[in-house]
């Protein structure tokens, strides 16, 4: 089973913001640090999690475990619904991502047990200000 730990950060909401990825199991131990533009906190999150969809999908198609500290994100997920269109546009990829997975699961976990997504998206967001 892979776990894939997702964050995303904005200095601003919205403002310059980068995401975190970290994906850990099967032998795998991923770290990935990107800025993305300028967006507000909640569309970061979701961009998160589709990035970490993506590289998941490059190392398998069986057991796939999600977890964010974004409730939004989380809830999306699990109604397949977002009822804003600009997470909806999004949500839509991370869906069909999901759907090529044996088994997929997100969980939706506190702050301190997400430290290192965090500080890979905090480290994306700082790389880039001046």
């Amino acid at each position: 089973m892979l776990e894939v730990y997702i964050d995303g950060s904005t200095t601003g909401n919205p403002g310059p913001s980068g995401i975190g990825v970290f994906i850990k199991g099967e032998g795998h131990h991923i770290k990935i640090s990107e800025f993305i533009g300028s967006y507000t906190n909640h569309t970061t999150e979701f961009i998160a999690l589709l990035r970490g969809l993506e590289e998941a999908q490059k190392l398998t198609n069986s057991i796939v475990s999600a977890r964010t500290d974004s409730q939004i994100v989380c809830a999306a997920v699990e109604k397949r619904y977002a009822k804003n269109t600009e997470f909806a546009s999004i949500l839509v990829k991370i869906l069909v991502i999901i759907d090529t997975f044996d088994l997929f699961f997100i969980k939706w976990i506190p702050d301190e047990q997400n430290k290192a997504a965090h500080a890979l998206a905090r480290e994306a967001v700082l790389k880039k200000l001046p």
